[in-house]
Order: structure tokens, then C-alpha cells, then sequence
């Protein structure tokens, strides 16, 4: 039986696989990476730049990159921190609904067939486990925490 390391790793490394694949093949008009912004902006509206770049894993030139283009379609802005002026915070406009639905809908046929022959309940566990596995390895090796529009303290 293979390692939970690589079960975990190969797993992430195929689902990212399939999900740029599907995003291409959508003819959504964005990039995997634009997609890929655009849903960890929609998870936590009104983030920082650079928080956006370490949760993603890129570097913030290349979110930058991503996101001329997604402000150039309307579906996000860039707005100026109250706190802080040199700070950016990104929204999603009332444009991009319907795209992060799409996107959405890409990803969720691509988890349902990743799921194929799993029950319910064995669904569940699989989440619960997974979220206590991030969490443990988040106490371990703090990552960029998930900032809210409202935490303007950084």
C-alpha cells in the first residue's frame, strides 16, 4: 500500500491535472490559473494580494498577471486598504457570479467522478479527515491564514 504522503500528493497532483484540463477545455475565456484565482477570491472575498499569491502558491507577479486579466473581464477589482494605501484588496464584482458558477460546475464533475463509488458517509469521513490533516500541518507550518475584508490590522 503506497504512503499516505503520496496518496495525498499524487492525489492533489492528478485533481490539479483534471482541473486544468477541464478549464481549457470549457472555453470559459480564462486560463487554469485565472480560474484558480478566481475561486480562492471567491472563498475569501476582499483578501490581500499577497495572501491571495502564498494560499495559491504562486508568486504574487504571476497573480498579478492573473488578475490585470480578471479585472480586464470585470469580474474582480482592486481596491485601495483603508489601513494601509499600499495594500490591495481583492473583490469580486457582481459580474463574476456566473463565471465562478461555471468554474463550479467544472470542478464538481471533477471531484463527483474522483468520488465515484464512494458512499456518503465515506465522503464525509474523507473531508473531516482531510480537514483535520490541513489543520495539523497548518499548527505545524503556518501558512498564510485566511484574511477576511474586515481585518484591516494588516
Amino acid at each position: 500500500m503506497d504512503s499516505l504522503g503520496f496518496l495525498i500528493a499524487d492525489s492533489a497532483r492528478l485533481l490539479r491535472a483534471a482541473f486544468e484540463r477541464r478549464i481549457a477545455e470549457a472555453g470559459l475565456g480564462l486560463t487554469p490559473g485565472e480560474a484558480r484565482a478566481l475561486l480562492n477570491i471567491a472563498t475569501v472575498d476582499g483578501s490581500r494580494q499577497l495572501d491571495i499569491a502564498a494560499r495559491m502558491g504562486v508568486e504574487p507577479m504571476t497573480l498579478c498577471a492573473y488578475l490585470d486579466k480578471l479585472e480586464a473581464l470585470g469580474l474582480v477589482e482592486r481596491q485601495q486598504c483603508s489601513a494601509d494605501r499600499r495594500v490591495k484588496r481583492i473583490n469580486l464584482t457582481k459580474t463574476s457570479d456566473e463565471m465562478i458558477g461555471s468554474i463550479r460546475h467544472e470542478l464538481n464533475a471533477i471531484l463527483a467522478q474522483a468520488t465515484e463509488g464512494l458512499s456518503e458517509e465515506n465522503s464525509r469521513i474523507l473531508r473531516e479527515a482531510l480537514a483535520a490533516f490541513n489543520a495539523n500541518l497548518q499548527a505545524v507550518a503556518p501558512s498564510v491564514m485566511l484574511q477576511t475584508a474586515f481585518d484591516e490590522s494588516r
